[in-house]
Order: structure tokens, then sequence, then C-alpha cells
């Protein structure tokens, strides 16, 4: 009998040391705790990755619509780029960009290849001309911090409207929209490798020169849609972006966000931050045509909320 009452005695108290340490995990994981470090890192690794991307989308569309592809002149490469078009297999003509050097505005090292896929015949200046991007190896660095990351993709770019981006303002083109969807592998500076997924349109207004570009999000996960990019961060965390106002670039502010809204969301872990930008080193709004120099980022987690300024470059 003492016996049997001791199993009972023993069991229960197991089991309310259980239930004891899962509430306090609960609890723990519902507080949070009063540390920016993760979620603001996570806005970080997204805008230099998006920024790093657009740079290159928009030299692969000069490749693409100089000349109607003709490669024959220097004019559309890439500042410190080669250009192979030579690969033509069945109906498919491969283009390698390979960099090795300084953008042409001087703040990125890049080294690595961008593959352009397109069919023999196809002209991207039609509505609804498709091609495959593909970076490969492509290793950008920042001059200013010196920090480097290395992505690897499988994408489609997808020219939706037709025409080029030379001819706005001209012939009666007033938007060019070009939409960008696949995968992207992404290595960052601490040696970890995250797949991303991407749904970004991009639409250009505005005439050569005073280019304006707006980026939106047009893809959907679960209960997400507006997602721009989703996948995993570099602590492994499952994240969600969203695009929830236009993301506005100026090539008047040397191609800087000059507003708009995204909110990164990581649920399993009760974090998010919602990242507005257009601020200036005073951390104020920018106003009329002044450029911006930091955008803001309000975050959550857990329970705990603080606001961070962050710099562009």
């Amino acid at each position: 009998m003492k016996t049997t009452h001791l199993f009972r005695t023993g069991a229960l108290l197991l089991a309310l040391t259980s239930l004891t340490l899962t509430s306090c995990k609960k609890d723990k994981l519902e507080e949070g705790t009063n540390d920016s470090a993760t979620i603001t890192q996570l806005a970080t690794d997204e805008v230099n990755v998006e920024d790093v991307t657009n740079d290159a989308l928009q030299e692969v569309e000069g490749v693409l619509s100089y000349n109607s592809g003709n490669l024959k002149s220097t004019e559309g490469i890439p500042c410190n780029a080669t250009i192979d078009s030579t690969s033509v297999v069945n109906d498919t003509i491969t283009i390698f960009i390979t960099y090795d050097g300084l953008s042409c505005n001087g703040r990125r090292l890049r080294v690595g290849q961008v593959e352009i896929k397109k069919q023999v015949g196809s002209h991207w200046g039609m509505p609804g001309a498709s091609v495959n991007v593909r970076y490969i190896n492509f290793a950008v660095t920042k001059v200013a911090t010196g920090k480097t990351i290395v992505l690897n993709s499988s994408t489609t770019y997808t020219n939706v409207t037709g025409g080029f981006i030379y001819m706005l303002g001209q012939f009666g083109l007033t938007s060019l929209v070009h939409r960008v969807s696949g995968n992207l592998s992404v290595t960052f500076d601490n040696g970890t490798t995250r797949n991303w997924n991407i749904a970004r349109q991009r639409t250009y207004t505005g005439t050569r020169g005073a280019l304006v570009l707006t980026v939106d999000g047009f893809g959907a996960s679960g209960e997400y849609s507006n997602l721009v990019v989703w996948g995993t961060n570099r602590n492994n965390e499952e994240f969600y972006t969203q695009i929830t106002q236009s993301v506005v670039y100026k090539e008047a502010c040397d191609g800087d966000p000059v507003s708009g809204i995204k909110i990164h969301r990581i649920p399993a872990v009760s974090k998010s931050a919602t990242i507005t930008f257009g601020y200036n080193s005073n951390n104020e709004p920018i106003t009329g045509d002044e450029c911006p120099t930091h955008y803001r980022v309000d975050w959550v987690n857990g329970t705990y909320t603080g606001t961070s300024f962050l710099p562009l470059r």
C-alpha cells in the first residue's frame, strides 16, 4: 500500500512539474524580451537584399532593352562587368553578366554571375514577355560596412505591360510594370544560408534621369497576403514580409526609398517590426524634395516594444 501511494505521489509531482515548466515556457514566449537585435537584423537584411536585387534587375533590364537586345554595343553593360551571349541551345539563348568590381555608384563590390535565359525570337519589350534570371554565387560587399552577402537564385522576371524603361515619358508610355517571382538563397556575413520566396512587383514611372520605382508585394502564404518576401531568417525563424504601403524609390535620391511601409512578422515567437521609409539624419520625416538617410523600425518582441532608426547606407 505504501509503495502504491509513493508511486501515485511521484506521478502527481511529475505531472505538476511538467505543467509548471510548460506554463513557464508559454509565459516566457508571450512575454518576450526587451531585445530588438534579431528583429532589426531581419529588417536590415531584407533592405540590403532588396537594394542589391533592385540594382541587378535594373541592369538585367538594361541589357535586355538596349537596341532590342543587341549586345555588340557597350552602352548597356553594367560597370565592371562583361557580357557573354554566345550560348544558344535548342530554342534558348543564355546571357551571362559576369561581375568583378564596384557598382557604378561605388556603393558595392560585386563578384559572380547573373544568368539570363530567354527564348530565341522573344522580345523583352512585348507585353507578358518573361525571362529566367539566376544569381550564381553573386557576392556583394557593402563598401560602407565591409559586410558581404552571397545570392543564388532561380527567378522569373516578367515584363507585364511591355515597353522599355528608356521609353518612359515618350510614345505615350507613362508606366512600366515588371514582376519577379521565385526562390532566393541568401548566405549572410555570419555564414548562415537561408531560403527566401520572392513575389515583387516593380512599377516604373517618370522619365530617364528622374525615374520613380514603386515596389509592391503580390505573394500569399497561409493567412498572409501582399507578401514581397518570406522564408527563414538568419536565426532560422520563419518570417513573412508584407508591403502595406507601396515602397517608393527615387532616382533623384540615388535610388533610395523615400516612402512606404513594410511589416516583418515572426509569428512563432511573437515578434514583428514595422518599417517606415523616409527619415532624415535627425530621425524626422523628410519633406518636399529632401532625400532620406534613415528608416524607422517600430518593433514588438512579446510584450516589449520599441523604436529604432537605422541608416540606409
